[in-house]
């Protein structure tokens, strides 16, 4: 982006940068779903701005690339876990920004709703900055890890470079190791017996960030 976000307005920053919080509804009762991803504009109007054309379409198009037409309608407070990311997600593209901000994005979805909802994050080809504790989620989104313990940068670079062995054993406390298979998705093998001597792994956690595609 090339900006230093901190001399930037509040507004002109927002217009950049959209965030999906872990479950961050907030107070939503008796909006739709539509309402909600319509939120999403909100750092593109003035004061006593109005919805154009150009919101309606931004709009329409994150519901669709999210998923959520079928129940476009519906409270968002009735939908499940999650449904209710999509819609955030949706929100998100919405506002038609340059990064992406993501904070557990997966908490409390079953397996496939995170694999789905992390390839629908790849596929929208936004810069995206995610934090994830679960490895084998963060080997298969990013491109660029930042692995923090105890709030210090332990490794950062491609994931291949920064899952070692060694850094999961002395970081995260496991005997493992990570591969690309022909498939193309990294994942990491863990041994017969898991736990590494000498590892912190209460003190860890991994804060990859993707690159653009």
């Amino acid at each position: 982006m090339g900006e230093d976000v901190w001399r930037l307005s509040a507004r002109a920053a927002a217009r950049r940068t959209a965030a999906v919080l872990q479950d961050a509804g907030g107070n939503t009762t008796g909006l739709t779903v539509t309402e909600i991803v319509a939120l999403g504009r909100a750092p593109h109007h003035g004061l006593l701005g109005r919805d154009g054309t150009e919101d309606h379409r931004a709009v329409s198009d994150a519901i669709d690339r999210c998923g959520v037409r079928p129940f476009a309608d519906r409270d968002y407070a009735s939908l499940s876990g999650g449904e209710r990311q999509h819609v955030l997600l949706a929100r998100a593209l919405a506002q038609d920004p340059q990064l992406l901000v993501l904070d557990e994005l997966t908490n409390h979805l079953d397996i496939r709703a995170r694999f789905e909802l992390l390839d629908l994050v790849r596929a929208t080809g936004v810069t995206t900055l995610a934090v994830l504790h679960d490895l084998d989620l963060a080997a298969r989104l990013c491109d660029h890890l930042v692995v923090l313990q105890e709030g210090v940068v332990a490794a950062a670079g491609p994931v291949l470079e920064v899952l070692t062995p060694a850094l999961l054993a002395d970081v995260f406390g496991v005997c493992a190791s990570t591969e690309r298979h022909v498939d193309g998705v990294i994942r990491i093998t863990y041994a017969a017996r898991p736990l590494a001597g000498g590892g912190s792994p209460q003190g860890a956690q991994a804060s990859p960030a993707r690159a653009a595609e």
